[in-house]
């Protein structure tokens, strides 16, 4: 009798075990599954640039937009954007390029009344408005100005920049007490990451010593 009852006790308990809704069946699957792994993701890290390029400096300033409309044209802007360049720029203002008897794009040899070919006028604008261009970009970063002279981007022309004539103000920086070639006077200067610019209240000549 009693072992009746110890049976009676036992079957309960190991149908509960080896139920197929047992919680231990629940969980064997989980026991085979691979657990996917978590990799942090790189930190991103924004580049930041601490000072604008010439070519930024120049987009930007209104006073001297006919310059950068000539300049951009040409194969020599991609130094303007170059970081690893190093240039100083001689910026005419606005009002100086307009002032100017032939504008930059005109070959000061050609007669008004020549006849030439569409193709050959585009061929020389593009070539007068490169030397242009380049008479006012010296291949260095001149942050401080001697009183000497330069060469320029343009074979054979020479920039040179002396004492203003004026008192010197001996606090003031060193482009204040400047003219460039006969007596251009330098209005202001702006840094760049690849180079200065100067803004000049006129225009460098394209003729070569």
């Amino acid at each position: 009798m009693r072992l009746q009852h110890l049976a009676l006790f036992f079957i309960p308990l190991v149908t509960a075990k080896f139920h197929p809704g047992h919680r231990g069946d629940e969980r064997s699957p989980l026991r085979n599954q691979q657990i996917p792994m978590v990799f942090d993701e790189p930190e991103y890290t924004p580049q930041v640039k601490t000072q604008p390029t010439l070519a930024d400096l120049l987009t930007i300033e209104a006073s001297s937009s006919i310059f950068y409309s000539y300049a951009r044209e040409l194969e020599l802007s991609k130094l303007l954007n170059d970081e690893s360049a190093r240039l100083t720029l001689l910026v005419p203002t606005n009002k100086a390029v307009v002032a100017l008897p032939r504008k930059p794009h005109q070959d000061p040899e050609t007669k008004d009344d020549a006849v030439i070919s569409e193709e050959e006028f585009d061929k020389l604008s593009k070539r007068n408005v490169e030397r242009w261009v380049s008479a006012h970009i010296i291949p260095e970063s001149l942050n401080a100005l001697e009183h000497k002279s330069y060469s320029t981007l343009l074979d054979g022309k020479l920039v040179t920049f002396s004492a203003s004539g004026k008192g010197s103000d001996t606090n003031a920086p060193s482009w204040q007490n400047t003219v460039v070639e006969d007596g251009v006077r330098i209005m202001d200067t702006k840094e760049a990451s690849n180079g200065v610019i100067y803004i000049l209240d006129g225009t460098i000549s394209v003729e070569t010593s």
